[in-house]
């Protein structure tokens, strides 16, 4: 995990091998704090200096007009052994994690975006269009590992913590489901973990390294333990409203058993579903595929009994099975013997 942290921060303050963490030793400070600003460089390159700058992390596509004119762009970085504080300040602008981006690092950090002036909307799922928006002083949980597009419309003065994955998959189990979500101050400790960061925002720059670092560390308890119970009641309710969709799952392929174009393709497209979350609620069946084929056995079981005058092959063909063999072999793994076997044995039964 310290390999990849340093290779983060050599991504953050040491863009194109300008800067070099240091080595750890005994006598190693307790961060290392490094400034950029474009403000040294002509008018007609200071979008593009930040933009090389984030370049290692970040898509920061500048546009002709903010290429001419003058950008506003600094960063304050606090490089901690386990994790990375930023302050930024920029013009407005947009940035983009991509998934060709992610495939080409390993960086697979947490990043909690606070926004201390400015409106962030953050675009987390492209396909549903999840859409994130910050108002002052909103909190952005981004998983670096998944993509995302942020616009920032106006002037922006942003905190961030990058955190590394294990840390945060120590405080919060369903880590991976934090992308995209923003905390909203509506409890006393959201409103405590606020104060904090206003503090540190106004007073970080003249602390002492030790008060800095403690500062700094109270910010990310708070943060951990405000997402945490957070993300413990959206778990909950995100149970609920799985259970309540896996039912209206499962009365629609009660209503089509005999359709045959009754497939885990078509559930997906008739509720917008991943096929891993899809999966996910019908794991304990097998995935959907065999949930829907033990149904149609299951019907079949009591067709085989209840219609006996009905040919074994009329109830496989009516329920979607293509053949005699592979409805013989899917009911023979189902119920140990064949459907003519099972239609008999149910006979006898009723007669005793």
């Amino acid at each position: 995990m310290m390999r990849e942290h340093q290779g983060l921060a050599s991504r953050i303050i040491a863009a194109r091998g300008r800067t070099s963490l240091p080595a750890e030793d005994a006598g190693m400070p307790l961060f290392t704090h490094h400034h950029f600003s474009v403000s040294q460089q002509p008018i007609m390159l200071q979008a593009q200096a930040w933009s090389e700058r984030v370049s290692g992390l970040l898509d920061t596509p500048m546009s002709r007009t903010q290429r001419q004119q003058s950008f506003a762009g600094e960063m304050d970085s606090y490089v901690f052994k386990d994790m990375i504080y930023l302050d930024c300040r920029t013009d407005p602008l947009a940035q983009s994690r991509t998934l060709a981006k992610i495939s080409c690092d390993n960086v697979r950090d947490f990043v909690f975006h606070v926004a201390v002036e400015g409106v962030m909307e953050t675009l987390t799922d492209s396909r549903r269009e999840r859409k994130s928006t910050q108002f002052v002083p909103g909190i952005l949980a981004l998983d670096m590992g998944q993509p995302m597009r942020m616009l920032r419309p106006t002037y922006a003065h942003v905190l961030a913590f990058f955190l590394p994955r294990a840390m945060v998959e120590a405080e919060i189990a369903d880590a991976d489901a934090l992308h995209g979500q923003v905390l909203a101050y509506t409890s006393p400790l959201t409103r405590l973990l606020l104060a904090h960061l206003v503090a540190l925002s106004r007073d970080l720059r003249g602390m002492s390294a030790t008060a800095a670092e403690e500062a700094i560390r109270v910010c990310v308890d708070l943060l951990l333990a405000a997402f945490g119970k957070q993300q413990r009641l959206t778990s909950s309710a995100r149970a609920a409203a799985q259970s309540v969709l896996r039912s209206q799952i499962q009365r629609h392929v009660q209503s089509r058993l005999y359709s045959k174009d009754l497939t885990p393709e078509n559930v997906l497209r008739a509720f917008d579903l991943s096929r891993p979350t899809l999966y996910r609620m019908f794991e304990n069946e097998g995935g959907l595929g065999t949930y829907i084929r033990n149904f149609r056995l299951r019907e079949a079981a009591e067709e085989l009994v209840s219609m006996r005058r009905t040919a074994v092959m009329e109830i496989a063909y009516g329920l979607g099975f293509g053949s005699a063999s592979d409805f013989t072999r899917a009911f023979r793994r189902a119920y140990g013997m064949t459907p003519q076997d099972f239609r008999a044995l149910g006979l006898d039964l009723r007669r005793t």
